[in-house]
């Protein structure tokens, strides 16, 4: 597939699928490579009949949203959002929780690919804060549209290279050896749900005191898309809760209710208090 006919491709799906074009200026060849290969699977004999069939098929049409997945993820991404989380601003958001009489840190983590973005708050939690907070225990939701994901997510097991921004006195506490991978120890994983969800369809259930949305939705879907997103998104965190965003996206124009997190330069987000009447 020639680059002329990738974006023609990329024009056709964004508005049937809510998809934002722009969001895949620097991954289209990553994208239309995979749709490359369905084609050829098809043995379909160019995209006008590749197009022609996906406005007749229902289900070809899911399968390309599915490609049009891009998923890049390791631990501790982008390391500064994971410093402000450990210091000042969760403990702030936990002690909050504590004067209300709350034991319960709930976070859900959307988009959470094959778990790497999870298990980083899960070490984040028990290594640098449970310490000062004994009296919370971590429950975590983590969803992603992406079935064969979710079990690698579940099953807890990486590659070193993942771990490379990872705090390295974490490392050996936090992960074991297995031949040429590491794997999670069982207490890193306790509390952990992983759901099948698509976020344009199904969310789960709030409160949360820190919602992680980053690289999906602020950055593929399309405006309308993340306005629905960023209201239910809104909806689930509780008043002074943290949202975290990707650090290359902004908010949805017009995003009210949410007040930037003074101090770090990360994307995130406090949910401001309603207003009283």
């Amino acid at each position: 597939m020639t680059d002329a006919e990738c974006q023609e491709l990329l024009r056709w799906a964004a508005p049937r699928l809510g998809l934002r074009l722009v969001g895949f200026r620097r991954v289209r060849g990553q994208v239309c490579k995979r749709v490359g290969r369905r084609m050829k699977a098809l043995g379909v004999p160019g995209l006008s009949a590749y197009l022609a069939l996906l406005e007749e098929d229902a289900t070809e049409r899911a399968l390309l949203d599915a490609l049009c997945r891009v998923t890049v993820s390791r631990f501790y991404r982008d390391q500064a959002v994971f410093d402000a989380l450990r210091e000042p601003l969760l403990p702030q958001v936990l002690a909050s929780a504590r004067a209300r009489g709350e034991t319960r840190l709930r976070v859900w983590s959307a988009g959470c690919a094959s778990g790497e973005e999870p298990y980083s708050v899960s070490v984040l939690f028990r290594r640098g804060l449970a310490p000062r907070f004994p009296d919370f225990h971590l429950e975590l939701v983590a969803t992603d549209a992406d079935a064969a994901l979710l079990e690698r997510a579940r099953r807890g097991c990486y590659s070193r290279a993942t771990l490379r921004e990872l705090p390295s006195e974490w490392v050996g506490e936090a992960f074991t050896s297995e031949a040429d991978e590491v794997c999670l120890r069982p207490e890193y994983r306790e509390g952990l749900d992983f759901r099948c969800e698509d976020l344009r369809e199904q969310m789960p259930e709030g409160p949360f005191h820190l919602v992680l949305c980053r690289n999906v939705a602020f950055t593929y879907f399309a405006p309308p898309v993340q306005q629905r997103v960023l209201a239910g998104l809104m909806e689930r965190l509780v008043p002074g809760g943290l949202l975290v965003i990707g650090s290359q996206e902004s908010l949805p124009e017009g995003a009210l209710g949410l007040a930037r997190a003074a101090g770090p330069d990360a994307p995130l987000w406090f949910r401001q208090p309603p207003r009283e009447a």
